[in-house]
């Protein structure tokens, strides 16, 4: 098994480093971040950095490079306090990747993925996704130990795909066929090996 002491990380070729250290999380939840600013114009980032921060009041966080260059994503976000989240299908996954190159306008137009409107809500979602959230801008923090800003939102809105929702308020993400990502480039689709029962002290966990 190969070792890597963090004197040894810090020697190592930045771009080596760089993948190694975005691989080491494993497989990440991938969501299309939909967007627009006070002029109308929308814009479409992909995202891996997804936090779940609690169910009472419902958060989630973002979590983005640090604020030093043009980021629209989160200049939308801190303009109009809200923005949309959209899990990728395989069917799209390439236009997801495409949407993180530097276009100039709209990523909606560019990579010909459609935006979806909802009722109430003034961010674009993506149409087509199978679970899609309207988040409102609760904090911003930025992290001391390496600049990056975490956003965290309330989610206001929530729209799950019948087919991938459970009796108890489980997805079934087998159903709902959705890509999660490794690093920055690889994109996968799980694939369920079971739901077990709550664990207790002294009893085998049993699958459900």
């Amino acid at each position: 098994m190969r070792q890597f002491y963090s004197e040894q990380l810090a020697q190592l070729d930045a771009s080596f480093r760089r993948n190694l250290i975005n691989c080491l999380p494993g497989y990440k939840p991938l969501q299309l971040i939909g967007t627009q600013n006070t002029a109308g114009v929308t814009n479409l980032a992909l995202f891996s950095q997804i936090i779940y921060l609690g169910a009472a009041p419902p958060l989630i966080g973002v979590l983005f490079r640090p604020h030093t260059v043009k980021r629209d994503t989160l200049e939308n976000i801190l303009e109009t306090q809200c923005f949309t989240l959209n899990q990728v299908l395989p069917e799209w996954y390439v236009q997801a990747h495409w949407t993180s190159a530097n276009w100039e306008g709209s990523e909606f137009e560019a990579t010909d993925l459609k935006e979806e409107r909802k009722e109430g809500f003034p961010a674009p979602f993506v149409e087509g996704s199978p679970v899609q959230l309207g988040c409102v801008l609760e904090e911003v923090q930025t992290l001391q130990i390496n600049q990056t800003v975490l956003v965290i939102a309330r989610i206001e809105q929530v729209f799950v795909a019948e087919k991938g929702l459970r009796e108890d308020g489980t997805l079934d993400y087998d159903a709902l066929g959705t890509v999660s990502v490794t690093g920055l480039d690889e994109y996968h689709q799980g694939q369920s090996i079971g739901r077990l029962s709550y664990a207790k002290p002294g009893i085998y966990p049993s699958k459900i």
